[in-house]
């Protein structure tokens, strides 16, 4: 493994990362050019916060960002392993062109929502095809500390399928604020290859770790690039061609990093260590998947269809209490990164550590979004 003898190649994945981030900035600014020239420009609406037409289709700067990074992985001798021993990153580039694709004509023609589905679903089982599936799952009901369960190829394609076209809804659902998706998909990248990395070195270099790593890598570099045409004031939106990409993205890196995981190797003891994948994959998108979740209840309970749009998300509701607009994406953003990486945390540090720090941080990122609010009722006593 001479990758490894040499040491983990942490200074390889930082080199795509911001080759992806450079390449999306560029590239950025041509798409802005092409969507205008299309049509492809988002007009307020009522639910919307910006009040001029803005261009949108920002995706498929993101994924030609994607596609620089992962040339350039592939002629680092130090990465090329994420290529020899699997086709995990030929499906997230097969995959993710065609969920690029489905949300760029999105962008221009606005898809209706069935249309949409069944790119997502089209998207998500060509990962199932080129292998990115779950194989193995934890259970805690069996005895001596819980078990494995070991998926048929049917079940892992159907839960692999599921996850990916819900964790794509969910930042697509959040994409409602300049920033907002790609802060929260640059935290979530970041939280899974910083995860991944740490895999590798607890598994001695394994060749089924460098995928995610090199997956979260990218995806960060490519959210990154973005966000300085798309930070408040935007002069670009990603589109559906780059919320649905970010989410299948990261629906692959976290796959890719738990669900081919054999836990049978760890002891039945070290209880953390099994389920901090499981952990992690929850808690960097907790915050879009906990905004997806409300929306479809609330808008069900309205006899009205779970994709149909509203003002009443998250981000919305920070709005209204007080906060401006960079505020309300940055406190998004502090809850996302206390989430994220406090899951991170929990395969590296002691448990009593994690839980003090991120309790801790989730108390100040409580404060800090209960400001207005308090402020208010302190003005009207």
């Amino acid at each position: 493994m001479p990758a490894i003898a040499a040491g983990l190649p942490i200074r390889e994945y930082l080199l795509v990362c911001l080759v992806t981030a450079a390449v999306t900035f560029l590239l950025t600014g041509l798409v802005r050019l092409l969507a205008r020239k299309v049509g492809a420009v988002a007009y307020p609406r009522q639910r919307d916060v910006h009040a001029k037409p803005m261009p949108r289709m920002g995706g498929v700067a993101m994924y030609g960002g994607v596609l620089a990074g992962m040339v350039l992985a592939f002629h680092l001798p130090a990465l090329r392993r994420a290529f020899d021993y699997s086709s995990d990153i030929v499906a997230v580039v097969v995959a993710g062109g065609v969920i690029v694709l489905v949300g760029a004509l999105d962008d221009r023609f606005e898809l209706d929502s069935l249309t949409k589905l069944a790119g997502q679903i089209t998207a998500s089982g060509l990962l199932v095809l080129f292998g990115v599936s779950w194989f193995y799952f934890w259970v805690p009901w069996e005895a001596n500390g819980g078990g494995v369960l070991s998926l048929g190829p049917d079940q892992g394609a159907l839960l692999t399928v599921f996850l990916s076209v819900t964790m794509i809804n969910a930042m697509n659902f959040v994409d409602g604020l300049d920033g907002l998706a790609a802060g929260i998909g640059l935290i979530a990248a970041a939280a899974t290859c910083a995860f991944s990395i740490g895999l590798l070195v607890e598994r001695n270099g394994d060749v089924q770790v460098y995928s995610p790593a090199l997956i979260g890598a990218v995806l960060a570099g490519a959210c990154m690039g973005f966000l300085p045409h798309n930070f408040n004031p935007s002069r670009i939106f990603m589109g559906d061609s780059g919320s649905m990409l970010i989410g299948l993205m990261l629906a692959a890196a976290s796959t890719t990093a738990s669900g081919k995981m054999d836990y049978s190797a760890y002891k039945a003891s070290d209880l953390i260590a099994m389920l901090s994948p499981l952990v992690v994959v929850a808690a960097v998108l907790f915050v879009p998947l906990l905004d997806l979740v409300m929306a479809v209840i609330r808008r069900t309970r309205a006899g009205r269809s779970p994709f149909s749009a509203d003002k009443m998300h998250l981000h919305h509701r920070l709005l209204e209490i007080g906060h401006s607009h960079r505020r309300a994406v940055l406190l998004i953003y502090l809850w996302a990164a206390v989430l994220a990486f406090g899951a991170v945390s929990l395969s590296l540090f002691e448990i009593t550590t994690v839980v003090w720090g991120v309790g801790i941080g989730l108390l100040l990122a409580l404060l800090a979004s209960a400001v207005p609010r308090l402020r208010d009722t302190r003005r009207a006593r």
